[in-house]
């Protein structure tokens, strides 16, 4: 590969994981669930419209 084709593949591999927070996001809203992530360094819980 070269680094052009290297490039595309991070930009697709970049755009794919937006896609998965932004439909983990929705689906928590949809289901009224909380979502886990790390913030300031620290393990969280909140709700999605925290975000």
């Amino acid at each position: 590969m070269n680094d052009r084709e290297i490039a595309l593949m991070q930009q697709k591999i970049d755009q794919g994981i937006l896609l998965a927070q932004e439909r983990l996001v929705e689906r928590s809203r949809l289901f009224h669930t909380t979502l886990v992530v790390a913030r300031e360094g620290k393990v969280v819980e909140l709700m999605p419209d925290d975000l």
